[in-house]
């Protein structure tokens, strides 16, 4: 049975910090940056409702349902967003990646690829888990473009699910990444980077 504890996780230019108070100002403005609440499919943060997302997250951590971070552009040295597993089941070995947003200077860059491995490698690596999932609105296309761009498997969509921010009902698609198909998902990621990097 996995047990989640909070850690710093560094790599391939990003570090995720154990989520506080102290990153509001920096999630507040990377928030800012390209006026990512109003985008209705997301869970970013109006930058005035910084601390009041960063305490529900806690909240969550500390029922043991959440585990977030801020992650943090190690060359700027910025807070360039946030990320988290949720909805973790101890005794089924599971976790999901979530409640993850970037400012729009770092979207489609390394960013989110560093960040998956960092979270997928600590979680099947250190955690040992049997199954880490992920799941996106159905209208988030890019979202579903970038996750199945990662080499999960798509489970299927949980209709009428989830409440969104403007009060209307999303559905939700799943995916999930099974132990034994991480060594291939991990060689697909470092490869991702490494043409980045090149780039």
């Amino acid at each position: 049975m996995i047990s989640v504890q909070p850690a710093k996780l560094e790599g391939y230019g990003v570090r995720l910090e154990p989520l506080s108070r102290e990153h509001e100002q920096g999630l507040s403005e990377a928030a800012q940056d390209g006026k990512l609440w109003e985008l209705f499919f997301t869970s970013v943060p109006e930058p005035a409702k910084a601390a009041k997302y960063i305490d529900d997250a806690l909240e969550g951590q500390k029922k043991g349902d959440m585990l977030p971070w801020a992650v943090r552009d190690i060359k700027s040295g910025a807070i360039v967003g946030s990320t988290r597993y949720h909805d973790i089941i101890p005794a089924a070995d599971r976790v999901e990646i979530g409640y993850t947003w970037y400012a729009q200077r770092c979207q489609r860059t390394h960013v989110n690829t560093a960040c998956k491995l960092l979270l997928f490698t600590y979680g099947f690596e250190k955690l040992k888990c049997k199954v880490i999932g992920l799941r996106t609105d159905n209208f988030n296309f890019r979202s579903q473009r970038a996750i199945e761009a990662l080499g999960a498997k798509k489970d299927g969509v949980i209709r009428h699910h989830w409440p969104r921010r403007d009060g209307s009902i999303r559905d939700t698609v799943m995916y999930s990444v099974l132990r034994d198909e991480w060594p291939a998902v991990r060689k697909h990621l470092e490869l991702r980077l490494k043409r980045n990097e090149s780039n």
